[in-house]
């Protein structure tokens, strides 16, 4: 790591984040940060990158997982990183909010698909086991007579036609 001008040591991050994959933890760019002696902003951008090129799965806002990059060479790290490098915070602040979304879509729809799934799944049983007649009689009050309707009222009348 070359402290003056805030750039990775690139063996050292490929090393690492083999390691990490291999033991499947999850980490956070400090932790990556104290084990190669860069700074945390630099670290966190690289794997923001990394993160938006899919090379590492973003579990929590900070927190990573390399379990996708177990089988990457290291000359495809390479590009990716020059990739990650190139690409600006907003397009990665875009996608990681797109994974998100699309993560948080996949689990509602999950969750809807249970509810009616187990709604259906009520119905049918209770559809079994009860029988509607076709008919059902109304239901009355044993002391009360049957309403009457009012009387019919009628609103217009025929007039005559004058005489002419």
């Amino acid at each position: 790591m070359d402290s003056e001008s805030g750039k990775l040591g690139r063996q050292e991050l490929f090393d690492e984040l083999k390691k990490h994959a291999q033991t499947g933890q999850v980490f956070t760019p400090v932790d990556i940060s104290m084990a190669i002696g860069a700074s945390e902003a630099a670290v966190s951008r690289t794997l923001l990158g990394l993160a938006a090129e899919g090379y590492l799965e973003k579990v929590e806002v900070g927190k990573y997982r390399s379990t996708p990059f177990q089988e990457v060479p290291q000359a495809e790290f390479l590009k990716a990183l020059a990739r990650a490098s190139k690409t600006d915070s907003t397009r990665q602040r875009d996608l990681s909010e797109i994974a998100r979304l699309k993560q948080n879509n996949d689990v509602m729809r999950a969750k809807l698909l249970a509810r009616w799934r187990s709604a259906i799944t009520t119905w049918r049983r209770s559809s079994d086991t009860v029988s509607i007649p076709a008919r059902c009689p109304p239901r009355r009050h044993p002391k009360r007579p049957p309403p009457r309707l009012p009387p019919l009222r009628r609103r217009w009348r025929a007039r005559p036609l004058p005489r002419a």
